[in-house]
């Protein structure tokens, strides 16, 4: 079986011996929004993986996607005060500047100057019955969706293809953005030449950890734990979070998911087995499972905080990352684009 005609996930495993083989092959887009504080979710979810990915010598781009905050809110409230805090996250955690290219959307003109082309090679059809679009209108903020909700696939794939990004990871939710980024890729190219990758997804295994209160955690709902909070502020977010009446304690996340969350992410801290640690904690119940979650993540978080902090007292040399990302971000795409114009016809 070929990886082009592979499921996802032997895809995923196909990939990760390529990855494995010849790094160098490969240059990985991903990114996040500013629209909240990074937490353990994202960290356990995907930032460890762009570590990982660095360290084996992919090319990763990470994108501060600013523009993209307005695709279901009105405006974009305390940008710079975000957008500072993930710098600051993403250098604490092992992101290299060195080897890893760190930028924000706006400061790329580029990016929307592809959009427009890329816009051309798909129907309004096509853009409607997109699930991944239709669940970000049904969770929007927006009394009215706008049409920037409806290009928000588009926008993502001229974010990819500027640096013929050839890898996306991405959790099972988000393949039919990248399937529109795909087929992006695949009409220009049989319109125009080729051009452009179609990069295919790394799916990701990440476990789920669900918020204080039991549901999604979001940087929006104020039910996680954030990368720079420290430990007293941990210590009372995970005292509070929702546990249930039964005193022994098990991994059970269909039956017991706040419980099961909690012990999840005790033993992702500890690089242990969940069911183990439940074991460990059984008749102790609620009082020793939250004790358990908030040294071992106190423990875990510990140095990422302590390169957080050290960070934040050069933030000259913080903004300076973001400075010389955007311009290697800028000098590639300016190239892409007179690619793109060129084989176009140069009317552009």
């Amino acid at each position: 079986m070929s990886i082009a005609t592979a499921s996802p996930e032997q895809r995923a495993a196909e990939l990760e011996a390529r990855i494995r083989q010849a790094p160098d092959r490969f240059r990985v887009m991903t990114g996040d929004r500013p629209t909240g504080s990074l937490h353990l979710g994202h960290y356990f979810g995907t930032l460890h993986n762009r570590v990982r990915l660095q360290e084996l010598g992919v090319d990763v781009f990470v994108i501060i996607a600013d523009y993209q905050v307005l695709t279901d809110r009105d405006v974009a409230d305390r940008l710079g005060e975000y957008m500072e805090g993930m710098l600051l996250d993403y250098l604490a955690i092992g992101i290299d500047p060195a080897r890893s290219t760190v930028f924000n959307h706006s400061a790329v003109p580029a990016l929307n100057q592809l959009m427009l082309p890329f816009l051309s090679l798909v129907s309004v059809a096509e853009l409607n019955r997109n699930p991944t679009v239709k669940d970000e209108i049904a969770h929007s903020r927006q009394s009215a969706v706008s049409g920037l909700m409806f290009t928000y696939p588009v926008h993502q794939a001229a974010d990819i293809l500027f640096c013929k990004g050839n890898l996306v990871p991405v959790g099972q939710d988000q393949l039919p953005h990248l399937e529109v980024t795909r087929m992006v890729a695949r009409r220009f190219n049989e319109r125009y030449g080729a051009v452009f990758p179609e990069p295919d997804a790394l799916l990701s295994d990440a476990p789920l950890l669900l918020g204080t209160d039991g549901t999604k955690m979001s940087k929006s709902r104020g039910n996680s734990i954030a990368l720079g909070a420290d430990a007293d502020e941990t210590a009372r977010l995970i005292k509070g979070a929702k546990t249930d009446a039964e005193r022994y304690i098990t991994y059970d996340p269909e039956n017991r998911p706040g419980v099961a969350s909690l012990v999840l992410l005790a033993a992702l801290c500890l690089g242990r087995e969940p069911h183990a640690v439940a074991e460990e904690i059984g008749g102790g119940g609620a009082a020793v499972l939250k004790r358990t979650v908030t040294e071992a993540v106190n423990s875990r978080m510990a140095p990422v905080r302590a390169r957080r902090a050290e960070y934040a007292r050069d933030m000259g040399y913080v903004r300076s990352v973001l400075r010389d990302g955007n311009e290697r971000a800028n000098e590639i795409a300016a190239a892409t684009l007179e690619e793109v114009r060129g084989v176009m016809g140069g009317g552009l």
